[in-house]
C-alpha cells in the first residue's frame, strides 16, 4: 500500500509543481512591484487595462474599479497621463471609448487620457505600450488577481512597471475566486507569448500621443 501511495502521490506532486510553473513565474516577476493606491510610487504614465463593458455602455464593476483607481492616481499626482488600453471594437463594445468617457466624468482632463483600442489582451497592451507609445516606465492598474501577470508581462517586454491594485465594487468572493482561477491558467499563455516573443495582433508605427499628452500636462 505504501508503494502504491508513493506511485500515486509523487507523480501528482510533480504534475502540480510543473503546472504551477507559469503562475510562479508571474509571482516572482512581480515581487516587490505590487502596491495599493495609497502606497504606489509615482510614474508619468499609468496603463489602465481594459475589460468588458455592460450592454448599456457603462463600465463593468471591474472596469469601474480600475478607472476610479486611475483617476485617484492622477488626482494625487502619482500619474500625469493615463493610457487606457483595451479592445475598441470587441463584442462587448468600445472598451477604450467607454474608459475615456468615464474618466472624463470623474474629472480627469481628457487631454491626459490616451486611448489604445488595440490592446486585445494583457500581453498586447504591454507590448504596444512599449513599442507604439514609447513607454519605458509606468504604473499598471488592474485587480489584484490579475496584477502579477500584468506587471510581469510589462516588465518582460521592457517597461519598468509597478502594479496598482484596483477595487471591484459589488464583486462577490466567488466571482473574484473564479477570476483568479481563470488567471492562473492564463499564465500559461502569458509565459508562452513571452518565450516566443509574439508580436501584437495589431502592429503600428510609433505614436507620439503619450509624449504629447505629457507635454500638455506640464503647461
Amino acid at each position: 500500500m505504501r508503494r502504491l501511495r508513493r506511485r500515486f502521490w509523487i507523480p501528482l506532486i510533480v504534475l502540480v509543481l510543473l503546472g504551477s510553473g507559469p503562475w510562479v513565474w508571474t509571482e516572482v516577476g512581480a515581487a516587490g512591484h505590487e502596491h495599493d493606491e495609497a502606497t504606489a510610487p509615482a510614474a508619468e504614465v499609468a496603463i489602465v487595462l481594459g475589460t468588458g463593458v455592460e450592454a448599456d455602455g457603462r463600465p463593468s464593476p471591474r472596469l469601474e474599479g480600475r478607472l476610479r483607481t486611475a483617476a485617484a492616481l492622477v488626482a494625487s499626482g502619482r500619474a500625469r497621463v493615463l493610457l487606457v488600453s483595451g479592445d475598441g471594437g470587441g463584442d462587448s463594445g468600445d472598451e477604450t471609448g467607454v474608459m475615456a468617457a468615464y474618466l472624463k466624468g470623474l474629472g480627469v482632463d481628457e487631454k491626459r487620457v490616451v486611448e489604445d483600442p488595440h490592446g486585445l489582451d494583457t500581453y498586447d497592451s504591454c507590448v504596444r505600450a512599449r513599442e507604439v507609445y514609447g513607454i519605458d516606465r509606468a504604473l499598471v492598474v488592474t485587480q489584484g488577481y490579475h496584477l502579477s501577470r500584468a506587471v510581469t508581462l510589462c516588465r518582460r517586454v521592457g517597461i519598468d512597471a509597478d502594479g496598482v491594485s484596483a477595487g471591484c465594487p459589488g464583486c462577490g468572493t466567488l466571482f473574484l475566486a473564479g477570476k483568479a482561477g481563470r488567471d492562473f491558467f492564463a499564465c500559461f499563455k502569458a509565459a508562452w507569448d513571452t518565450v516566443r516573443g509574439r508580436p501584437p495582433v495589431t502592429s503600428e508605427p510609433p505614436n507620439p500621443a503619450v509624449t504629447e499628452a505629457l507635454t500638455v500636462s506640464m503647461r
